[in-house]
């Protein structure tokens, strides 16, 4: 972030944020200044030349690039041509092209990390800025007449079409020298982007926004003009409208500042960070910068097609499985393979990416696809910690021990509210990156395999035993007393709130397509057989002797260990934590957590053997047992 400590103790970064905005400022407000040749306003022009003069300073000292020099050479030029009193046009074309260039030549973060609220937006302009700027951002507010230099109004529609949003949000960041205007630091980055975002729409009106919405629906070109949130915070009305016509480009940008979270919502023209990120790796890669080569890549997956994969997986699993693979083998080869070998891996890539822009495009979708989507996601999803769950509930059973069945219920349910909670914010709130889902996934899929290696092992020892009514007797109040009830609890959360993260990514991904009634009933079948399945174990598990119970169940607690284990390492692989080395002779079968890489088989192998270990200590230790003599 722009404003994050990091950058805001950066002298390069200051220097470079200051430089630009005062470029976007002259860019704006020189035609207020000189008309014809002629100053129409002596300080506005004073001030053109002073900003003019602040920019040659912050540039002259920035760090010694190969870009330094043809950027002062730029800033001569602006300076002459202030100094010339050049038409309006020729001196914001200048100003543009040289913040264009700085930022290439010294790059900061331009946007925000999730979408700005525009109803946290409203509060915070009505509380900080309507004072002076006017309750409807037309300049006018009961402040403004104190004030030695007028307030901006942002309803003139003719500034705002030369001012985008992150220009805003910079001279709320830094304020603007020679003005009434402060610096809100003391507002977060991400208050800063929302009130930023809510300055910049007062200019279109609501009767604009929502064409623009319907426009924004309809238009797929228009959704590969603005594919993301840094396109959007970066783009001017002016010069999107010299692409598509101003009057189209202020309803589509009066629609987006008002719901900035369209532009990140899965669509084909997401593929385009994709596309665009692995190109820039491949170029790292050519200019023998390795390491910027691999950062992109990652990139390319977690912020590009992470977002994506869901929506893919519901439409075409097989491709969605052939480009994540492809994706983390380009990753393993980056620091291995020379540039032409990369080239060849994105080339195969690139035709895969068209083939999933079809299988996303807005006409892919059928009610009978989404039904199914729906409905073989949440069985796949919801199958792993049915087991689980039903495992324990029917272990408890055996047991004896139904006054501890509320925690079990407590831990699953628990995990449904907190899945509730975490669509809530992913969808209106903050919204969840790649590399958060990754980390989540995995993490919380090693965190249950570990325990339920231990749960399958204690399981397996209690089928050897003999003496297992005894045992429930005289141990198993202290075994699921107090902090073991809440191991369970715990432990039924974890398995289900994993599989409740995955299917809400899934189902936020299919609910973007539409046929919403074909998303409900797909859930509520997959919800039917689910229901069916545990009904099923249940009345089964009831009729088994307790030894054959605990020997079943020790070998699924087992089978699923080895599967979150590959699971979980898989998922922490492609969120940058573990390093890929890729093994093409393992196949591919996620169902199993098995992924073709020597770190993912290695985990389960891991687990394999201490599993086996487990079991063959509880044979031996209940061969000990019998052979002693009663």
């Amino acid at each position: 972030m722009l404003a994050s400590p990091a950058s805001a103790q950066n002298p390069t970064a200051t220097s470079v944020q200051t430089a630009w905005r005062l470029l976007d400022y002259i860019s704006v407000d020189y035609g207020g200044a000189v008309a014809k040749g002629r100053v129409i306003s002596a300080t506005e022009y004073a001030e053109q030349k002073e900003f003019a003069a602040t920019v040659g300073a912050k540039v002259s000292g920035l760090p010694d690039r190969p870009e330094r020099a043809t950027l002062m050479a730029g800033v001569t030029r602006l300076q002459a041509s202030i100094a010339a009193k050049a038409d309006g046009s020729q001196v914001a074309d200048l100003a543009h092209g040289l913040a264009a260039s700085l930022l290439r030549a010294y790059p900061v973060p331009l946007a925000p990390n999730s979408p700005p609220s525009f109803s946290r937006g409203q509060a915070l302009f009505k509380a900080n800025c309507a004072a002076c700027h006017g309750i409807t951002g037309d300049g006018h507010g009961p402040d403004a007449a104190k004030l030695t230099t007028p307030p901006i109004a942002f309803t003139d529609a003719a500034r705002a079409r030369e001012r985008s949003t992150f220009a805003l949000y910079q001279v709320l960041t830094q304020g603007l020298d020679g003005t009434p205007m402060r610096a809100f630091d003391e507002l977060s980055s991400d208050d800063r982007w929302s009130a930023a975002l809510y300055a910049g729409h007062f200019a279109f009106s609501d009767a604009q926004a929502a064409e623009g919405e319907r426009l924004w629906k309809s238009d797929p070109a228009l959704r590969q003009l603005v594919p993301d949130l840094k396109t959007l915070v970066g783009l001017t009305p002016q010069v999107l409208g010299a692409k598509i016509g101003q009057a189209k480009a202020d309803v589509v940008l009066g629609y987006l500042r008002r719901n900035p979270q369209a532009v990140t919502q899965v669509s084909p023209a997401s593929l385009s960070l994709v596309r665009e990120r692995m190109a820039a790796s491949l170029a790292a890669s050519r200019a023998g910068d390795r390491t910027k080569a691999s950062e992109l890549a990652l990139s390319a997956y977690l912020d590009g097609f992470e977002p994506i994969e869901p929506m893919l997986g519901a439409s075409d699993s097989t491709l969605k499985t052939r480009i994540e693979g492809l994706m983390i083998e380009y990753r393993a080869a980056v620091p291995k393979e020379e540039a032409d070998q990369l080239a060849d891996r994105q080339a195969v890539l690139n035709a895969l990416y068209d083939d999933a822009e079809a299988a996303l495009s807005p006409n892919a979708g059928s009610s009978w696809s989404t039904f199914l989507g729906a409905a073989t996601i949440l069985l796949r999803e919801g199958l792993e910690a049915l087991l689980i769950v039903v495992a324990m509930i029917a272990f408890l059973r055996k047991a004896e021990r139904t006054e501890v069945m509320p925690y079990v219920h407590a831990g699953w349910i628990g995990a449904l509210v907190a899945g509730f909670l975490t669509w809530v914010v992913a969808t209106w709130i903050i919204g969840i990156s790649g590399a958060s889902r990754e980390l989540t996934e995995g993490f919380g899929s090693v965190f249950a395999a570990v325990v339920l290696l231990t749960v399958g092992i204690w399981m397996h020892g209690k089928g050897q035993a003999d003496q297992w009514q005894r045992y429930i007797r005289e141990k198993m109040a202290k075994a699921l007393s107090g902090r073991s009830a809440w191991f369970l609890f715990g432990l039924a959360f974890v398995v289900v709130y994993r599989e409740v993260f995955e299917t809400i990514l899934f189902y936020a991904a299919l609910s973007a397509q539409g046929n919403g009634g074909a998303m409900l009933a797909g859930a509520l079948t997959a919800c039917v057989v689910l229901a069916g399945i545990a009904w099923g174990l249940l009345r089964y598990s009831g009729r088994l002797p307790i030894g054959q119970f605990f020997t079943y169940s020790s070998w699924l607690m087992a089978v699923l260990t080895i599967v979150l284990a590959g699971k979980g390492v898989s998922a922490l692989q492609e969120a940058g934590i573990i390093d890929i080395a890729p093994w093409s002779a393992v196949p591919r079968f996620e169902l199993l957590g098995l992924f073709p890489t020597v770190q993912t088989v290695a985990a389960q192998a891991i687990m394999a053997l201490a599993i086996l270990i487990g079991f063959n200590w509880n044979r031996r230790k209940a061969g000990s047992a019998m052979a002693k003599p009663a």
